[in-house]
């Protein structure tokens, strides 16, 4: 099959696919075209959502008709997507207290990883992880890179709440929670920082295409941080893409 290809999606979105599987040369057209279609916007475009492997379209049909949206978006997939049109991506850093009453699942990460927690936080801690994508929940990031000895199934029995800023694992990825949610990944950590607040200029702190860097704290760090704010304490950084993580 060839890609990219469009695909009609309802009666006001579009589909561009670039690829059937969760690889990161694949995103990284999804992200590369998001960030052509916000540079070059096309009259009509509601929203732009990228995913996994595709980006998904939604538009206002009284401005511009499927046929018209189709040959617009077709011209601008004419452009080069490769991974070497963005050299470097941002990597926002997430200070986390693991354990704990933070992190209720450690320990049984670190019994089924047969590792020590110290061993597990160290891990954990030690790469960029890629954004594939946003969801579930606002600010919820899919990540790519989790070390393989970190893969753990997610709980049997779902929590009915998890509290907001978790940061738990799930098969093979990790993520965290923005908001109070049910959720069945295993709880490793929380960071005080608000991911999410829709009163900010900018809500959430991150967007698909960046990367994650988790930065263990003790519980006093954590409680000054809480105590200031997301404000001061949020850092970023610019990092060559190659360096971050390379698979799912």
């Amino acid at each position: 099959m060839n890609y990219p290809r469009i695909l009609l999606s309802g009666d006001c979105a579009l589909v561009v696919e670039f690829g059937n599987s969760i690889q990161e040369d694949v995103n990284q057209k999804v992200i590369n075209f998001t960030r052509i279609l916000k540079l070059q916007p096309i009259a009509g475009i509601i929203e732009v959502v990228p995913t996994y492997r595709s980006v998904f379209i939604q538009y206002d049909p009284r401005v511009i008709l499927y046929r018209d949206l189709k040959g617009k978006v077709g011209k601008l997939l004419q452009q080069p997507l490769s991974q070497g049109s963005h050299s470097q991506r941002t990597v926002v850093e997430i200070p986390v207290c693991y354990g704990g009453d933070y992190g209720p699942d450690l320990k049984d990460v670190a019994e089924y990883a047969s590792m020590s927690t110290e061993e597990v936080v160290a891990l954990h801690s030690s790469k960029d992880y890629i954004i594939y994508m946003l969801g579930f929940l606002p600010g919820f990031p899919y990540l790519g890179g989790l070390d393989d000895r970190l893969h753990i199934p997610r709980l049997a029995k779902p929590r009915v709440r998890i509290p907001a800023g978790s940061i738990a694992i799930g098969g093979a990825q990790t993520g965290i929670y923005p908001l109070d949610s049910p959720g069945g990944w295993r709880i490793i950590g929380r960071t005080p920082l608000d991911i999410y607040d829709p009163k900010r200029e900018k809500p959430i702190l991150y967007q698909a295409g960046d990367c994650i860097r988790f930065v263990p704290v003790d519980e006093k760090e954590f409680l000054q941080i809480r105590e200031k704010g997301c404000a001061h304490h949020v850092r970023t950084r610019a990092k060559p893409q190659a360096s971050c993580a390379q698979k799912v």
